[in-house]
């Protein structure tokens, strides 16, 4: 059979060879030094199995030896970031060696999150970001809204392209220390197919620049398209490889901002470094994303006087922050033959549960009636400890007794009727009393157990029974 000829590019100044011609040699960095130079495919095999030779097999390394600062953390810049990637006071923000992917709907500020932790992360070594999405002059327009400095500008490298060999070639050129892609769908490489956006184009690229940064001391964040049901478009694999999956949203208008600003949360749905309880909040604004980290009556509606019936205050936990959110609960006659759930904020699984409990325990007549729930500022609540102030919600609107303006609570309630302990109830108990709240309603352990009492009218309950007592006098 014939050998084939295949063609390879070595510079004339210091040896290097390249698959492709360069305009810039990586090495010896030299300009135009390439010459194309003709060798069989024989030839191509024998240098790979001797340059495997020569590599040897795995090495292990004893873990005593291994430097901690490997797994050590860059500050992004950006607080709700930080506390969202896992980062303390001790060891915040970006851990190196690692690969975030952030999802959410477009226009939502995925590339302006990008843009503003090159601008502000604490790091003296160089950024690439990589847009196949957008131009430079887009870019840098964005820059000046946000009010990007010179100064920061100097340490971002922009590679506006999609193609990973042009990609991999400018990272072994530039060796960022932070390398920001937006998006995924838009990379693409000869090696996975022809058609770019592909599921092999995503996996193929994504595993590429993960397997790079992981190799060089760097840290890599991908945006990534949502589809119509709120998940990360193109394969579940993605998700896999990356070390953390967040996820962008949106909310209604909060009471708490003003007209021209709205809120954004970010939530992680995978962290192999942190928690995936903590939440970012931020508002978008003519100078891009603010961090919120005083929510204080953010969510809550701001009234004077005696609140509606159906209207509870919760003192939830997200992460290690407390946020009092205001519940509204709404019951009428059910149109049909069964009663319906509608509750997009709270799981609707929780609010039947609850209501079954008022019903067993209670003898509200719940079965009846179609139950409509909602949390104000449109903030979703995942947290157990948001039973009990539901629960009372459910009542009020059911009876028609408001509840006290000036009551928080927080507490689970479990189907027995029971109100079980929730976690860091004293931290809940004092921020409500920060915020005004004279009086709060919890579980009777939290009272034996706790130390201090922040709030003197600290009503514990038992059970339900003797929490709608409390509350009502009843």
């Amino acid at each position: 059979m014939k050998k084939q000829k295949v063609s390879i590019y070595k510079c004339s100044s210091c040896g290097r060879e390249e698959a492709k011609w360069l305009g810039r040699c990586p090495e010896c960095e030299e300009w135009n030094t390439f010459i194309e130079t003709a060798v069989s495919s024989e030839m191509l095999n024998a240098r790979k199995r001797q340059d495997k030779t020569k590599s040897g097999l795995p090495q292990t390394v004893p873990l005593h030896s291994v430097d901690p600062m490997q797994g050590s953390r860059i500050s992004s810049g950006i607080g709700e970031l930080d506390r969202v990637l896992g980062g303390s006071n001790e060891a915040c923000g970006i851990m190196k060696n690692s690969a975030v992917l952030i999802g959410g709907e477009p226009g939502i500020g995925k590339s302006t999150l990008l843009l503003q932790t090159a601008a502000s992360a604490f790091t003296k070594g160089r950024i690439l970001y990589v847009s196949g999405e957008e131009s430079a002059g887009q870019l840098r327009l964005r820059a000046d809204r946000l009010g990007i400095s010179k100064d920061k500008m100097e340490r971002i490298e922009i590679l506006c392209s999609g193609n990973l060999n042009e990609i991999e070639t400018v990272l072994n050129s530039v060796k960022p220390v932070l390398v920001l892609v937006d998006s995924a769908q838009t990379l693409f490489s000869e090696d996975a197919g022809s058609v770019s956006g592909t599921v092999n184009q995503m996996k193929f690229c994504s595993y590429e620049l993960i397997s790079w940064v992981k190799e060089h001391d760097a840290a890599l964040f991908l945006t990534a398209h949502v589809t119509k049901e709120g998940v990360i478009s193109g394969p579940k694999t993605l998700e896999h490889m990356v070390d953390t999956v967040l996820y962008f949203e949106q909310n209604d208008k909060t009471s708490g901002l003003s007209e021209t600003d709205d809120c954004r949360f970010l939530r992680a749905a995978k962290n192999r470094f942190g928690s995936v309880d903590e939440i970012g909040i931020f508002t978008m604004g003519e100078k891009g994303l603010s961090s919120i980290e005083d929510t204080g009556r953010m969510f809550l509606v701001r009234r004077e006087g005696v609140l509606p019936p159906g209207v509870a205050t919760a003192a939830v936990l997200e992460g290690t922050r407390t946020i009092l959110v205001e519940i509204q609960a709404l019951t009428i006659p059910a149109k049909g033959t069964m009663s319906r759930v509608f509750s997009d904020k709270i799981d609707s699984g929780r609010v039947s549960r609850v209501s079954a409990a008022l019903e067993k325990h209670l003898g509200l007549r719940l079965s009846d009636q179609d139950l409509y729930v909602n949390a104000a500022g449109g903030i979703r609540i995942t947290e157990v400890g948001s039973e009990l102030a539901l629960a009372c919600a459910l009542y009020s609107a059911r009876t028609g007794l408001p509840l006290p303006a000036d009551l928080a609570i927080a507490g689970e309630l479990s189907l027995t009727g029971e109100i079980r302990p929730v976690r860091r109830f004293s931290s809940r108990v004092k921020t409500a009393a920060n915020l005004g709240f004279s009086s709060f309603l919890g579980p009777f352990a939290a009272e034996t157990a706790s130390d201090e009492q922040p709030v003197s009218g600290l009503l514990a309950a038992k059970d339900i029974k003797t929490a709608i007592k409390a509350v009502y006098g009843l």
